[in-house]
């Protein structure tokens, strides 16, 4: 019953969310879009809503967060010995990327 409650109350905190942005989208957009850009026009609500959930297709995906994977990393860094560490810094360091790990 309590499992239920909780999707009960994300669902009803995403809908929130989503309805809030989409309110901030429109006030920017009237703000900056009309005095930027000669001709365009400004927007209601749901033409707003339509525009974050078209960026969120384009730019974002519907694929979540990924926390779970950051989490794997950080448990092989800690699995492994400092000659390991040693190794894998240098392996980053001849590939370009930054010495320190971005764990």
């Amino acid at each position: 019953m309590k499992t239920k409650m909780k999707k009960l109350a994300k669902l009803g905190l995403l809908l929130a969310g989503a309805a809030v942005l989409g309110g901030v989208v429109m006030l920017l957009w009237n703000w900056v879009m009309p005095g930027l850009v000669p001709g365009v026009t400004s927007i209601d609500y749901w033409r707003a809503l339509g525009l974050l959930v078209l960026s969120r297709i384009l730019f974002g995906g519907f694929r979540g967060r990924g926390h779970r994977h950051d989490h794997g990393q950080w448990q092989r860094w800690q699995k492994m010995t400092p000659e390991e560490r040693e190794q894998f810094l240098q392996q980053c360091a001849q590939r370009g990327r930054p010495a320190q790990p971005n764990i």
